[in-house]
């Protein structure tokens, strides 16, 4: 696991530079746009879902450069995804990776078209020639990173976070909602490697696969983490699902059980990984690391 926490940190800091390149210097009349557009991007955090990026294209031998680019692409997906979450008409939060929120930082109208900005460059990345040579791959990619972020993936996975406030529901329902809002992004970061080396559709279903258990146990200790965590090792807000009155797995299905669950699903995602071998060594690790992180 030292191992890992080693490439972790190695393929943030490569990913921090690749984002840094790609952002627009902060200069002219829209400065403050994109000033607040580098605040929220080059914030840090874990940088999971491009390391998983990068590790998926390993497996097919993919170009770094454009494994880069995809990862850095999926980052500005996922900042933009905690921007409009910390805005005061969803989650209201005022700390995000240690830092002030975005609207606390500069203001709720930057807040909103910085995360647009965010969203609408990580698709502009994609559909450049850098990332792949062929037109075909870049369309698939464009593609699937939409159907992750939205009315089919993320976006509608917040819908029903925010219908579901203060209202009584089952743990099928959060689990759709986390499918949605949360493993939707970690799927196609799983699948985009394979996506990039035009792997046959066998090994993108198992990655999805794996991709789908590991999601779920990611997001069962992020309800842990709320419930249990110190907001100062987390770098944000915690308690804030049971002060908005959220249903969570924890809340459902108790802490004990919901730390079972966790562990069953990180097992279960690495049970899928069988039929590449060795070689996804690197992802069994991920799914140990998600269900042990403190953060």
């Amino acid at each position: 696991m030292t191992d890992l926490a080693t490439a972790l940190n190695s393929a943030a800091e490569t990913v921090d530079a690749e984002l840094e390149a790609l952002l627009p210097s902060a200069e002219g009349s829209e400065s403050r746009l994109l000033s607040a557009m580098r605040y929220s991007a080059l914030a840090g955090g874990k940088r999971l879902r491009a390391f998983l990026v990068l590790s998926s294209a390993d497996l097919f031998k993919v170009d770094r450069r454009c494994a880069l680019r995809v990862a850095a692409a999926v980052e500005l997906v996922h900042t933009y995804s905690l921007v409009h979450d910390d805005l005061p008409a969803m989650d209201d939060g005022t700390l995000r990776r240690g830092l002030p929120t975005a609207h606390i930082e500069f203001d709720e109208a930057t807040a909103i078209l910085s995360g647009d900005a965010l969203l609408t460059l990580a698709f502009e990345i994609l559909a450049e020639e850098a990332t792949h040579a062929l037109a075909s791959v870049r369309c698939e990619l464009v593609r699937s990173l939409a159907a992750a972020a939205g009315c089919r993936g993320m976006v509608a996975g917040q819908t029903i976070d925010l219908d579901l406030e203060n209202m009584e529901t089952d743990i099928a329902t959060i689990t759709r909602l986390q499918q949605l809002k949360t493993g939707a992004l970690i799927a196609f970061s799983c699948e985009s490697g394979a996506i990039l080396g035009q792997a046959h559709g066998h090994l993108r279903r198992v990655l999805h696969a794996y991709a789908h258990d590991l999601g779920l146990a990611f997001q069962i200790v992020d309800d842990l983490l709320d419930a249990e965590g110190d907001a100062a090792e987390l770098g944000k807000t915690v308690g804030a699902d049971e002060e908005a009155g959220k249903a969570t797995f924890v809340s459902l299905m108790g802490v004990d059980r919901a730390r079972m669950q966790a562990r069953m699903l990180a097992d279960q995602a690495s049970s899928h990984l069988d039929p590449l071998g060795d070689r996804v060594e690197v992802l069994r690790d991920v799914a140990r690391f998600v269900i042990d992180r403190r953060a």
